[in-house]
């Protein structure tokens, strides 16, 4: 059923409501009454509407949350990155949160998760259906909050982002200018996506709930072009001044060497604005230039 059929705008609150959640709450204004939760609500911008809780919190969650929520978009980085914070962002948080919310009024959950549950090291291509086994403790905790997601009784949705990066992420960019990057030839496959097009992504597949699409249960969101590590920092050393390498830096990647297939989500009607490193990037050097 789709959830327009039971009131003009509905509910959808994005917890999580951070650098890229907040771009989805905001973007989704146009479509929704849009909550967002994290623990300082006072930085969350309008016209979204902002809740402050703990998702560790269980009661002051369940006093905290609106009514009559529609959609859940859960968009969490962990406080901490180790297993205990993974568990708790990914995991303990979904689960108070879920427990919180009227199931009977919630007919769709978006997880936001990452390609970083595929442990292929072998340079071939996966896609969502590829087996997910991941060996360290991160991908082993997000895989673990898709299953709550999965396993809610509410329909849901788990989008899983390859490496973002953009103008408020570029940390990447920065490394290859300082001459901390100097991979090995040939590099790891690396895979990644604009922040624009991730923010994007998210608000295209729950527009298409709100209209009463049918959603996969996965989807890959990752740009058109899976590059080697060492090719994407050739191309920028030939875009911007760069320094030589220096002594200790980085030689590798740091999530084996496998290539995203992004067709399901393509074949959903998605435009990528940004389908290559090359597009986004040269936009990033211009403005730093």
């Amino acid at each position: 059923m789709a959830i327009t059929e039971h009131r003009n705008r509905p509910r959808i609150l994005v917890a999580g409501c951070g650098s890229l959640g907040g771009v989805i709450a905001r973007t989704l204004c146009e479509d929704a009454e849009v909550y967002g939760l994290r623990r300082n609500a006072d930085a969350i911008k309008a016209p979204v509407l902002p809740i402050g809780a703990d998702l560790l919190n269980p009661s002051a969650l369940a006093s905290a949350v609106p009514e009559n929520v529609d959609a859940l978009i859960y968009c969490l980085t962990p406080s901490s990155y180790d297993d205990a914070g993974y568990q708790a962002a990914y995991v303990t948080g979904l689960s108070n949160l879920l427990a919180a919310l009227d199931g009977e009024s919630l007919s769709r959950v978006i997880f936001i998760s990452s390609t970083s549950v595929y442990h292929q090291d072998d340079d071939s291509w996966v896609d969502e259906t590829s087996p997910t086994e991941p060996e360290k403790f991160s991908g082993q905790r997000i895989l673990d909050g898709e299953a709550v997601a999965l396993n809610s009784g509410v329909p849901a949705t788990i989008v899983r982002l390859s490496g973002i990066y953009g103008p408020s992420r570029h940390r990447f960019l920065t490394a290859v200018r300082r001459g901390e990057m100097n991979p090995s030839k040939p590099a790891p496959y690396t895979n990644r996506i604009h922040e624009v097009d991730a923010a994007n992504a998210v608000v295209h597949l729950m527009r298409s709930s709100l209209q009463g699409e049918a959603l996969a249960e996965h989807y890959i969101a990752s740009d058109c072009e899976p590059a080697r590590l060492d090719e994407v920092i050739a191309w920028v050393q030939s875009q911007t001044p760069c320094a030589q390498p220096r002594a200790g830096a980085r030689t590798g990647g740091r999530a084996g060497s496998k290539r995203c297939r992004n067709q399901r989500l393509l074949d959903s009607g998605f435009s990528f604005r940004y389908p290559d490193y090359r597009s986004g990037y040269s936009e990033m050097i211009q403005e730093i230039s």
